[in-house]
């Protein structure tokens, strides 16, 4: 059985097992939040930070985020993913989180399966219909966790992403690296994002969940979004960040390669999940069509010329544009009929309906 606990009151309702607690009334913290003297509408609020490494700073992470949801008018939970570290910080976080209560909750992977998988253990586990994703060196600050759910709720929107506007980490190494990666992944993926690279973002769960996520793919949570909801729908916030205090980056200059490769297969699932005979097909005309092209001239000067084409260079490569081409073309077909199992063997659909969610009142 779970419970969780998130403030002084406990409330029942559809949560189940759960006891969920909240502050009533508009607190200084809510009106810090509000910008106006308006409570949130009713939710449940679930902070997902993964951590690989992070002994030192496993008890800060726990205690700020702690502090900064202290006086959060609704029920929260904080659920830490300890990726296999191999140091102390997962005893360090379940010792925490005896000491804080229940609704810190501790989940430890059996190895390093990179901060993706992680994220994606966590998304799992948690229980809240708005979820806040983090890093667990506390470059992130927890006190901007209010304002991004805010206006995540404010506006009706899927997600609100987190903007490093100030970036506090050295410029070659980390911060040029990332302002190029996040030029090229605007350029390619169409969204108006200066900063994928930062975790703290907010979601509507029931959103994000139509997602998943593998490899690297955490950095590109907005252009997966795209595809089951509109880019309307998000937003980006600015949002503080400090430099690293405790433990070590796990980032260097190989990320750069890894984002060009997953920002291949973004592209791919964005623009042709549903139809992928178009992408190949397209592919498989132009390099078929240049081949029989070629062919053809070779045939002209051969049966009406009468010139020899067997030494010609052009003659190997008309040849294996054509077979290129046609392979082009298989693989097309051959995509179609997988993806039609995959949505069949599923039940799914290649759309998504929108839910309706029900009023602030009717939910009280």
């Amino acid at each position: 059985m779970t419970t969780m606990v998130a403030g002084d009151n406990a409330k029942a309702g559809s949560a189940g097992d759960w006891a969920w607690g909240g502050a009533r009334g508009v607190t200084g913290v809510q009106e810090a939040v509000a910008g106006r003297c308006q409570p949130l509408p009713d939710h449940r609020l679930s902070v997902v930070v993964p951590m690989y490494d992070e002994a030192d700073n496993a008890v800060p992470l726990i205690d700020a985020v702690s502090a900064a949801l202290a006086d959060y008018p609704q029920p929260w939970e904080l659920v830490v993913v300890d990726d296999g570290s191999r140091d102390a910080t997962a005893t360090i976080l379940r010792r925490q989180a005896r000491a804080c209560g229940p609704h810190i909750r501790v989940i430890a992977l059996a190895r390093n399966f990179r901060q993706t998988a992680a994220m994606q253990a966590g998304i799992d586990a948690a229980h809240g219909d708005v979820i806040v994703t983090m890093d667990g060196d506390l470059q992130n600050d927890p006190r901007d966790i209010p304002r991004l759910v805010r206006r995540l709720l404010d506006e009706d929107l899927d997600i609100v992403a987190g903007w490093r506007h100030r970036r506090q980490d050295g410029f070659w190494l980390r911060r040029l690296p990332s302002q190029l990666a996040n030029r090229l992944i605007r350029r390619i993926t169409g969204l108006p994002f200066h900063d994928l690279g930062c975790s703290l973002k907010a979601f509507r769960a029931d959103v994000l969940r139509e997602v998943r996520l593998y490899g690297e793919m955490h950095r590109f949570i907005p252009a997966w979004l795209s595809t089951v909801t509109s880019p309307a729908r998000m937003a980006e916030e600015p949002v503080a960040h400090h430099p690293r205090t405790r433990g070590a980056s796990k980032y260097g200059l190989s990320r750069t390669l890894r984002v060009l490769v997953d920002l291949l297969a973004v592209t791919f699932f964005q623009r042709f999940a549903a139809r992928p005979g178009h992408f190949f097909g397209v592919i498989g005309l132009a390099v078929l069509g240049a081949g029989l092209a070629i062919l053809g001239y070779l045939g002209v000067l051969k049966l009406v010329l009468g010139e020899e084409i067997g030494g010609r260079p052009l003659l190997s490569l008309g040849f294996f544009c054509t077979i290129g081409g046609l392979q082009f073309l298989t693989t097309g077909v051959l995509a179609e009929l997988l993806i039609r199992i995959y949505y069949g063997a599923r039940h799914g659909q290649p759309y998504v309906v929108r839910t309706e969610r029900a009023d602030c009142a009717d939910r009280g």
